[in-house]
């Protein structure tokens, strides 16, 4: 049974910083893309980073210089380093690999 389980979100201000991580077990993330989404409420999901099997990230502009997404592969986790975080950054955040998700890390950016 495949199971995503996302962790690291909290209240942090405009500026700051946080780590999201993405524990994978039942499947292997180093062989399979990992994708990270947000939703905001009222709002449609929306894809912020990629990392592919050979390590290869992709942002949308919205997020691009800002949010690094990296996988540590002994630990069979993925993370989402996010930066410079404005206030329409908060949504939940959650963790994609092929058909099966995460339940979501709540980001709340705001002074």
């Amino acid at each position: 049974q495949v199971q995503l389980v996302e962790s690291g979100g909290g209240l942090v201000q405009p500026g700051g910083s946080l780590r999201l991580s993405c524990a994978g077990s039942g499947i292997l993330l180093s062989i399979n893309f990992l994708d990270w989404y947000r939703q905001a409420p009222g709002y449609k999901r929306e894809w912020v980073a990629t990392i592919d099997k050979g390590g290869i990230t992709n942002y949308p502009d919205s997020v691009k210089g800002r949010f690094t997404i990296s996988r540590d592969n002994a630990k069979n986790t993925v993370y989402l380093e996010m930066n410079s975080l404005k206030p329409e950054d908060t949504a939940v955040y959650y963790c994609k690999c092929g058909p099966d998700w995460g339940q979501g890390t709540q980001v709340t950016v705001s002074s």
